[in-house]
């Protein structure tokens, strides 16, 4: 199982990132796929879930802000983050559980700044 995350970076506040994470080595369209974050000097906060169906799930903290989707013939996991804060500064992983292990990439650094 692989996941590699891309896509983050330094934005003004109010500005907008979409994120991707590539994965290989497990069926992709058959897997519930997560984003999760961490901020400086805090612990992992789960951001947004996408069942293989399609249905997806967010913390309260980024309804209306954060979109989550899938292209299943990509192996593409996908973030799409608008009006972001300050306080979404955070290194930003995608996960997936295949059976009962859990599986992450490396991160992506996204900086919210002016």
């Amino acid at each position: 199982v692989h996941l590699v995350e891309s896509g983050g970076g330094l934005v003004q506040p109010g500005g907008s990132l979409r994120l991707s994470c590539a994965a290989s080595g497990f069926t992709f369209s058959s897997s519930a796929m997560s984003w999760a974050r961490q901020a400086p000097g805090k612990g992992l906060e789960w951001v947004s879930g996408i069942h293989s169906d399609g249905i997806t799930y967010y913390a309260d903290s980024m309804k209306g802000r954060f979109t989550i989707s899938r292209d299943n013939a990509k192996n593409t996991l996908y973030l799409q983050m608008n009006s972001l804060k300050p306080e979404d500064t955070a290194v930003y992983y995608c996960n997936t559980r295949i059976a009962i292990k859990g599986y992450w990439g490396q991160g992506t650094q996204v900086t919210v700044s002016s």
